[in-house]
């Protein structure tokens, strides 16, 4: 069971943006120094309440200050740009980490994002990503001439090339032959899952789906890679949760559904978003539930793993038992308003330091039975 921090971030859209860069870079450094081992950050372009569009710019600006994470894109949404700007970016930022890197991807995620990029219709989104990774992973595997046709954008370069000088080369990953890919998977039975195990993927399990979801994910995913006659491990298999914890049950509840707590401003966020966007019906921990019964409360209390560190463990433990054998927990960072700060930081705290070295124990305990 390794540990990993996922941040889109969301943070009240009031607050400035510098302020929110130090917070978060403030964060990824903890979690460095507590022995998290991966960091993974969201792209948006056009919401100041998640306000990161490059994450390979804010994640290079921590590779001097990092020894322990390693750092995914969580995702790069590949609609958003040609395939060439993210081939070159991704490689560069590959060489800048020594290889500490994973690429996250989708189609993407944010309703004013696809009005920016014009690429609404879900279906075109999909046939954008795919025909995108497929020119990413031409460019990464050739040296040029380059003529790589497509629907949505082709890569040529096949005059302008001088092999003496390196120029029309396209640099080329620090891992070879490339970085892991991750692909984003939010809906029960996903065939996002069934793609990411055709391709040899690791899928990425949203943090604000419900237990009945994700243990599709991993039965969707064990099935496709038995088809694919290719072995299903747990360990390229991640999920993001939102965590408290607390001295005790009863101050972990609390900080949970305290008015000024980051947890219900997420929630909220994410409660009205997806509503607007005609896709509450990710958030409902029971399929036969309304709109009127998704309320915030009802969502936090199934996404948002909380108590004491003895119970955080055990709700981990049945937590994985119930959903599948995946490898990382990514833990949600929220915004550090107010008292959240100090939460959050106590939550980092006893996560690394008492809950995942117990849960490791007692996961490998009940392997060797």
């Amino acid at each position: 069971m390794r540990l990993g921090m996922f941040m889109m971030p969301v943070h009240p859209p009031a607050r400035p943006l510098y302020e929110t860069l130090a917070e978060d870079t403030e964060k990824s450094l903890l979690a460095d120094a507590l022995g998290f081992e991966e960091l993974w950050i969201g792209e948006h372009f056009s919401a100041s309440s998640e306000p990161i569009a490059s994450p390979l710019m804010f994640m290079a600006s921590l590779l001097p200050r990092t020894r322990n994470l390693t750092f995914g894109t969580a995702v790069l949404n590949l609609p958003n740009r040609h395939p060439a700007v993210i081939a070159a970016e991704a490689a560069l930022f590959d060489h800048l980490s020594k290889g500490r890197f994973i690429l996250g991807i989708g189609p993407g995620g944010l309703a004013s994002d696809f009005e920016l990029f014009d690429y609404g219709d879900p279906r075109t989104r999909e046939r954008r990503m795919l025909e995108s990774i497929d020119a990413i992973e031409r460019i990464w595997s050739q040296d040029p001439p380059y003529d790589i046709p497509g629907e949505f954008a082709s890569v040529k370069l096949t005059q302008a090339i001088l092999p003496e000088y390196g120029i029309g080369f396209m640099p080329k990953p620090y891992q070879r032959p490339r970085p892991p890919i991750c692909i984003s998977v939010s809906t029960p039975n996903s065939p996002t899952v069934r793609l990411a195990a055709q391709r040899g993927w690791g899928p990425i399990s949203s943090n604000v789906i419900p237990r009945l979801s994700l243990a599709s994910h991993w039965e969707t995913y064990r099935s496709a890679c038995a088809a694919a006659r290719r072995a299903a491990s747990g360990g390229d298999w991640r999920i993001a949760r939102n965590v408290i914890v607390a001295a005790t049950d009863a101050e972990a509840e609390a900080r949970l559904h305290a008015p000024e707590g980051s947890s219900r401003y997420y929630f909220t966020y994410m409660r009205e978003a997806l509503k607007r966007a005609g896709r509450l019906a990710y958030l409902k921990p029971r399929p036969d539930m309304t709109d009127a019964e998704t309320t915030v409360e009802a969502i936090m209390e199934e996404c948002v793993i909380h108590g004491s560190p003895h119970t955080v463990e055990a709700k981990l433990l049945a937590f994985r038992e119930q959903v599948g054998p995946f490898g990382t927990l990514l833990m949600t960072g929220v915004d550090w308003s107010g008292p959240n700060g100090a939460w959050e930081r106590e939550t980092m705290h006893r996560l690394a330091e008492e809950v995942i070295p117990a849960l490791r124990r007692r996961i490998t305990a009940r392997a060797a039975e």
